[in-house]
């Protein structure tokens, strides 16, 4: 079986799409308290494997069965890096590293049912979604650049850091997003234990952090105005990186106020999942592929030219 690259590509884009969403379903198992609706692991409780006699035990069922797909797609990613005309290594490896995030996934998730939903453990799960996400969108990006290509930086020195610093602090409200989370009220279940630390705290330092990375790319907009090689290449991915985080603070804010309702908090899981897919895209188009130097010297011709790093 031979797979052309492009469509490749489209395996590892529903592949993110998957990982996305259960990053939303998992969060609705928790909202809607059906965290313990499935008491036990593998099996739903200590007499079925598939239970779904209540609403808590069959949104958790509906939840596991969808890693299935989840598991299912990372395998043909894979597979499909193997089947790939011409096989590149890096793109094996990516995807190999997301089978081994689904499977690492359900190990916690697991631990996290026979714990109790400790919030060390849904964070812990929460967390590495992120990385797995993360993951996800490197191959996708990947999968789309030339066979042969070395990559080159596309920007600035200065821009590339600024890059890397709206994701560092854009990763670290993701952290105190899942301390917000540990500590408030959507547990998973009515009766579990929750981190010792005031809502409000939390809240505070998670919005911060959110607001000083929202400044961090507006500064980098202002910044790109005065360098148009680099604005060329990001102003795109940057436009749309301040708009969702806009979306996304003013959802954090409104639900904070109006008593975290359950709605507005899945939204703003999907807003943070999608901000951090964005800032990942972001970071890497601070780069790009180019095509090798053939042994006569020249480039073979794909359409891509390299910035100034300096």
């Amino acid at each position: 079986m031979r797979i052309s690259p492009a469509r490749y590509r489209l395996i590892t884009a529903v592949a993110l799409g998957l990982l996305i969403v259960i990053v939303v379903s998992g969060a609705a198992v928790r909202l809607t308290g059906s965290g313990l609706g499935c008491d036990d692991w593998p099996n739903c409780n200590d007499q079925r494997l598939i239970d779904v006699s209540s609403g808590h035990a069959a949104i958790e069922q509906v939840n596991r069965l969808f890693t299935g797909l989840v598991a299912f797609a990372v395998m043909a990613a894979v597979l499909g890096s193997l089947w790939r005309t011409p096989r590149r290594r890096d793109l094996t490896w990516l995807s190999v590293g997301l089978v081994a995030g689904v499977l690492a996934q359900i190990a916690l998730g697991g631990i996290t049912v026979l714990v109790d939903l400790h919030p060390l453990a849904v964070q812990g799960h929460m967390l590495v979604s992120m990385v797995l996400v993360a993951t996800a969108v490197v191959l996708v990006r990947r999968a789309g650049e030339p066979d042969d290509g070395v990559r080159v930086p596309a920007v600035s020195t200065t821009t590339r850091r600024l890059v890397w610093a709206i994701a560092t602090v854009t990763a670290l409200a993701i952290i105190a997003g899942t301390v917000v989370t540990g500590a408030g009220p959507h547990a998973g279940d009515e009766d579990v234990q929750r981190f010792g630390i005031a809502i409000s705290s939390a809240a505070r330092i998670h919005g911060t952090t959110v607001l000083l990375a929202i400044g961090l790319a507006v500064g980098l907009a202002l910044h790109l105005q005065r360098v148009p090689a680099d604005r060329q290449v990001l102003q795109g991915t940057v436009s749309s990186w301040i708009f969702i985080g806009l979306l996304q603070g003013a959802i954090g804010y409104i639900q904070y106020f109006n008593g975290v309702p359950e709605l507005l908090v899945g939204l703003h899981v999907a807003g943070a999942t999608a901000l951090w897919s964005m800032t990942v895209w972001l970071v890497l188009a601070t780069s790009t592929a180019v095509p090798a130097v053939t042994g006569d010297g020249s480039m073979a011709t794909t359409g891509l030219v390299p910035s100034r790093s300096t």
